[in-house]
This record gives structure tokens, C-alpha cells and sequence, in this order.
């Protein structure tokens, strides 16, 4: 049964200078000859639009299938940008049995005709919703050709696969056996390379998703200068006055290739205000949110507030002290000074703890996403088990485990499409995507 064509804008439907719409779909000559002839293929041509009692003149490129984007017929017209001869001409389009396309329809298509992968398709997903320079670079690595270590790694499996089932299949009649020993040795290196994979993705997800960073300490530790500095502008206030900030301020930016949702928190104290006790009250749940928690303190403090260290107790592990005021102290730990800029000690710390001490630029062409990340997670445990398989054990065992392997490469790869998890990924498409 041949699919439904579907129809789309593929631009906002805000007033603009153009607005593009696409089509997909089988014999798309047939199915929009009462509104328009068709061009030659992939050579833009003017045609007036006549449907309804309106007129327009659209620009039209028509894409054959299956040498097209979704595989299928795809005819994009560029007409004037406003919203409501936009819905008119899509009404129109649902008159001709066009119907509109679901979110992440159009993408949908091109994987399930085989023109990308799932890899790439949620690669085009980061790259529409990138906010930072960082996190652009990072989708547009994934964009291109499946990463060369997946293909090694199915090399690899694949003799080991055969001669597990061959073992468990034939083994008392045939007197095949498996080396369990030389089957940890050979897969050694897939192990290893599994592991390097694993922690280059850890860091591109936190790049992909931004790093949450929240800022505590007493009042007037540096906290709003710190925020405003790595921000890159003044969003918080900044005096002598204890307790200035009453709300939380949160803001994204890029700071020295890290992608950065920082929340500048009210001082912890008793605060006997009843505003300032809001502001401290709204620390909590930032605080498990957090991917690190900044514990700002005054380099001329001699410690930490002791009620700073109650609230922060239950978030030790991802508690990052950092000194303040450093142009008035001793070099001592992670000193900075925000005021004059001197943040490098804060930059390596920052690496350091989120990116296991890998710059941005080495994440990318990594795996990012968390459902990328949990199946390599998977991957690692498979074969971290299969490399410490004891000599002896029944075949059944490392066979099952090589199928796994095998099957979790598949699912990465999108080889083993499963309908719930292309329905998680195209449903944060737009309609024209």
C-alpha cells in the first residue's frame, strides 16, 4: 500500500519576506496537477498558483523519487510569507488529499526508505535545536557516514558469533569447542575501544545538553560577579549590599566552548526577609538538578559557612569549591578572580570534572544523546563481561552475550527499528522536518 502524501511548512508561520512548503509523496504530478504543472526535476521554475479565488506565484523545485530527501516525490514551493495564505494554500492542499504531515514525518520517511540513518536523523534533530556555537559543531559531526568504530566493531563480533553458535549448535557432535581464552584476548581492543567511546560520550552529552551549573555561597561571595562574567554581560546585580539577589537568574551561554545554564542563587543565611527567604528556599531543587554546584568562598575566608555545608552535604559529589576574590589572596586551589578575568583555574576545573579532562573539540563526532549513551553503556557491561569470562564456562554463555552485543549495535544503528523509539525521536521534529 503506498504511503500518504503529506504536506508541511518548512519555514515559521510568521509574516516574512517567503515561506516554504513541501510535498512527499507518490505521483505527486497526478496529485497536484490541479494546482500547478510540474518543473523539471531539481531546476527552479515560477508557476502561478490558482486555487479558492486566490492567486499567487510560487517558486517551485521538483525532486523525483527516489532521489529525493524522503525517497519519494518531494516538490518544495516558496511563496510570500504570510501566515494566512500559507494555511489557506495548506487547506487547500488537504482539499487535493494532501494531508499535513506529523512532526517528523518527512525525516521518518527518509530513514524507513533507507536515504539516512538513525545515527544522522538524530544528528539533524541537535543541529535544529542548537543554541551554541559548541553544540552546532557537535551535531554536524554526527551528521555525516556512521562512525568507522560501529562497522569495526560488527567485523569483529561477527566470526565470534559464528563459531559460539557453531559451538553450542554442534559442539558434542562435531567436537567444535570455543577458546574462551583467546576469545578474551581478541576482543581486548573492541573492549577498550568501547571504553574511550564511552567517555568521549559522557562529555558531548553534557555538551549537547548544557551544562548546569549553579552558584552558592554566602552573600557577597562573588556570586553575581562570577555569573556575569561567564555570562558575558551584566544580568545580575552587583553591591557591596548583602542579599541583593532575592530570585534565582538563570541564563544560557557559551563560555569558552562550553555550553553553560547558569543559576545565580540568593546567599545563604538566615535570612530574616521574608523575599530573601524565598530566593534561599528555591536553592534546593537547583541543587539536585545540578550538574556541578559551584561553592563560591571568599579567598580571605578562613572556611565555609557551617550552614552552607548542611544544605550542601546531600550534593558533596558534584560540589566544585571555588575561591573567590583571588587578585586578594594567595594562589591556592581553584582561585579566580571574576572581576579581573582571571578565570583559567575555573575553565580547567570545569573541563576536568564535566569532560573528563577532554576539550570540546575532541567530543566531536561522538555519541551525544541519551538514548545513544545508555545503549553504549550497555555495550561496555557486554563486553567488560565477555572479556572476564572464565576458561571452561559453557558456550551458551558467551554466545548469549555476543547476541546481545550484536543486537545493541543494532539498535544504535537503527537496524533494529523499534516503533516506540522512533516515535521518542521524530515526535521533537517540526512538521516540515
Amino acid at each position: 500500500m503506498l504511503p500518504d502524501p503529506i504536506c508541511a511548512p518548512a519555514t515559521p508561520l510568521l509574516p516574512s519576506a517567503v515561506a516554504v512548503l513541501r510535498v512527499s509523496g507518490p505521483d505527486l504530478g497526478r496529485q497536484l496537477a490541479p494546482l500547478l504543472s510540474l518543473p523539471q526535476p531539481r531546476v527552479a521554475s515560477l508557476r502561478q498558483l490558482c486555487w479558492d479565488g486566490f492567486r499567487e506565484k510560487a517558486l517551485v523545485l521538483y525532486f523525483p523519487g527516489p532521489a529525493s530527501y524522503t525517497g519519494e516525490d518531494l516538490v518544495e514551493l516558496q511563496v510570500h510569507g504570510n501566515p494566512l495564505l500559507v494555511r489557506r494554500l495548506l487547506d487547500h492542499l488537504g482539499h487535493l488529499g494532501i494531508r499535513l504531515a506529523e512532526p517528523g514525518e518527512f525525516t521518518r520517511r527518509a530513514l524507513l526508505n533507507g536515504k539516512q540513518g538513525l545515527l544522522e536523523a538524530e544528528a539533524l534533530r541537535d543541529l535544529v535545536a542548537a543554541e551554541t556555537d559548541t553544540q552546532v559543531r557537535l551535531a554536524q559531526a554526527r551528521a555525516g557516514a556512521q562512525p568507522a568504530w560501529i562497522q569495526e566493531a560488527q567485523e569483529a563480533l561477527a566470526p565470534w558469533m559464528a563459531r559460539a553458535e557453531a559451538a553450542v549448535d554442534y559442539g558434542e557432535e562435531e567436537g567444535i569447542l570455543l577458546n574462551i581464552g583467546y576469545l578474551s584476548t581478541c576482543l581486548i581492543p573492541l573492549r577498550a575501544r568501547f571504553h574511550v567511546e564511552q567517555s568521549r560520550a559522557r562529555a558531548a552529552h553534557h555538551l549537547r545538553e548544557g551544562l548546569r551549573l549553579v552558584l552558592v555561597g554566602r552573600p557577597n561571595a562573588g556570586k553575581s560577579t562570577l555569573f556575569n562574567a561567564l555570562a558575558g554581560e551584566d544580568r545580575a546585580i552587583v553591591t557591596e549590599l548583602p542579599g541583593t539577589t532575592r530570585d534565582v537568574l538563570e541564563v544560557r551561554c557559551e563560555w569558552r566552548g562550553l555550553p553553560l545554564r547558569l543559576f545565580d542563587t540568593a546567599g545563604l543565611r538566615e535570612a530574616t526577609e521574608p523575599v530573601e527567604r524565598l530566593g534561599v528556599a528555591r536553592v534546593a531543587p537547583l541543587l539536585a538538578a545540578a550538574d556541578l554546584i559551584l561553592h563560591l568562598i571568599p579567598a580571605m575566608d578562613g572556611s565555609a559557612d557551617v550552614m552552607i555545608l548542611e544544605v550542601l552535604t546531600p550534593f558533596l559529589a558534584k560540589v566544585l569549591e571555588v575561591r573567590t576574590f583571588g587578585d586578594q589572596a594567595q594562589p591556592e586551589g581553584t582561585l579566580i578572580s571574576a572581576l579581573k578575568g582571571e578565570l583559567n583555574a575555573l575553565e580547567t576545573a570545569l573541563k576536568e570534572r564535566l569532560l573528563g579532562g577532554l576539550a570540546p573539540e575532541s567530543c566531536l563526532g561522538a555519541l551525544a544523546t541519551e538514548r545513544q549513551l545508555g545503549l553504549l553503556d550497555d555495550l561496555v557491561k557486554q563486553l567488560d563481561l565477555l572479556t572476564e569470562l572464565q576458561v571452561g564456562c559453557p558456550p551458551e554463555l558467551p554466545a548469549s552475550l555476543l547476541q546481545g552485543a550484536w543486537g545493541l549495535l543494532a539498535r544504535l544503528t537503527g537496524n533494529d527499528r523499534a516503533d516506540s523509539a522512533l516515535d521518542a525521536l521524530f515526535s521533537g521534529f517540526c512538521l516540515g522536518k
